[in-house]
């Protein structure tokens, strides 16, 4: 059996925004694992997602894309549970949003969208994805991992998820469930 990579880039959340906030897994854990530790991770992180700028990221697009990510976090796991996101993560978010970008369209075989010029806008992208998202009806598809470590948000439209699509998190649920069933039957 393969053992799941903890680094591995976790691509299945339900949207780009949502694969941004599981680049640091276990986020709430004693451990946590951070998935782009550095300026060549995070640019295959970009490329994966189909972000890959013109200009090639630095250490200063990978520490946004962070500040980003924990901007992120507090609005999407507040949208989940009904309550107000926290002003101070609203306001950075529309930072992130400030800078404006045409749509560039072309066809590749498929409809593609042109590169993103550099790091900002990149960035920006996955902002107004993630602020479309959060504002819209599509926020009620949106759940958060009940594993305490974890807590990762992700899309899930079907409502047919416990956990989220880490195999870590759902099998550690089963087996803690399955403890306290056992737990319950003998006691």
């Amino acid at each position: 059996m393969v053992k799941d990579d903890p680094t591995a880039f976790r691509l299945d959340c339900g949207a780009t925004w949502l694969n941004l906030l599981a680049t640091r897994g276990r986020a709430f854990g004693a451990r946590p694992v951070e998935r782009i530790p550095d300026v060549r991770r995070f640019a295959e992180w970009l490329d994966a997602c189909e972000l890959a700028p013109a200009r090639p990221v630095d250490a200063g697009d990978l520490e946004r894309a962070r500040r980003l990510r924990e901007t992120l976090r507090p609005i999407a796991l507040a949208t989940v549970d009904g309550a107000p996101p926290p002003d101070d993560e609203v306001r950075a978010l529309a930072g992130f949003l400030a800078a404006p970008e045409p749509v560039e369209l072309a066809v590749d075989g498929r409809l593609v969208r042109a590169a993103p010029a550099d790091g900002d806008a990149a960035l920006a992208r996955i902002a107004r994805q993630a602020v479309d998202q959060l504002t819209g009806p599509e926020r009620a598809f949106l759940k958060v991992c009940p594993e305490d470590d974890c807590r990762g948000v992700f899309a899930d439209p079907a409502d047919r998820r416990r956990w989220c699509p880490s195999p870590a998190c759902a099998s550690r649920g089963r087996v803690r469930a399955l403890r306290a069933r056992r737990s319950a039957e003998g006691g």
